[in-house]
């Protein structure tokens, strides 16, 4: 991947301290996404929460993804480990998918690895965004 993405100031401080955490309490598990997400984080531009782009996926934000292989459309809601309800598809930022869609935004199409090869998803549009939404203490 070699597209940079926006983050807002706010996402990137409590993602690198949740990586920091990660790295010194989650012994060991989670150990390629946090590298994945950190390197993300460290190329992407850092953007004040009201100026984010409206069609960029940040934390909290609810999106319609479709899988470019199958057809299929999923929504999704990406939100810090301690809020994950897979029932709800409320999905980690720190699993592979939600480390991947993070930054992207409406019309990108995301390939990203997991453990059976490669799936390209498009961002076919964002539900839910708390900065657009005025939310910004999510």
């Amino acid at each position: 991947m070699d597209r940079t993405i926006d983050i807002t100031s706010k996402d990137r401080e409590r993602l690198l301290k949740l990586i920091e955490e990660e790295k010194e309490f989650g012994k060991g598990r989670n150990k390629d996404h946090l590298r994945d997400l950190e390197q993300e984080l460290n190329r992407a531009n850092i953007v004040p929460s009201e100026k984010i782009p409206a069609d960029s996926i940040t934390m909290n934000s609810q999106v319609l993804l479709k899988d470019m292989e199958s057809g299929e459309e999923t929504i999704y809601t990406l939100v810090y480990p301690e809020d994950v309800n897979l029932a709800e598809n409320k999905i980690s930022v720190l699993a592979p998918i939600g480390t991947a869609i993070l930054g992207f935004r409406v019309g990108d199409i995301i390939s990203w690895k997991v453990p059976v090869g490669t799936v390209k998803l498009r961002v076919e549009k964002i539900l839910y965004q708390p900065e657009a939404a005025g939310d910004y203490d999510l």
